[in-house]
């Protein structure tokens, strides 16, 4: 799987990942655990693939440019 997710898309993912995550510091009870949602777009931020984005053949990826 190549990548599929830009750069603007990455930075939107990192931080959205990091605010849920920290939930886990922020909320109690077992609520928190919610937090650990913020894996995925983390994940996929950080890796620049989304499993979702290739099964519905989205792109965000800027063109390469030809040699």
């Amino acid at each position: 799987m190549h990548n599929n997710v830009g750069p603007t898309d990455r930075i939107i993912r990192i931080v959205i990942g990091l605010a849920l995550l920290s939930l886990i510091f922020f909320i109690d009870g077992s609520l928190r655990w919610l937090g650990l949602v913020g894996l995925v777009p983390l994940i996929t931020g950080i890796a620049g693939r989304c499993p979702a984005y290739w099964l519905l053949k989205l792109n965000t990826c800027p063109m390469r440019k030809p040699h």
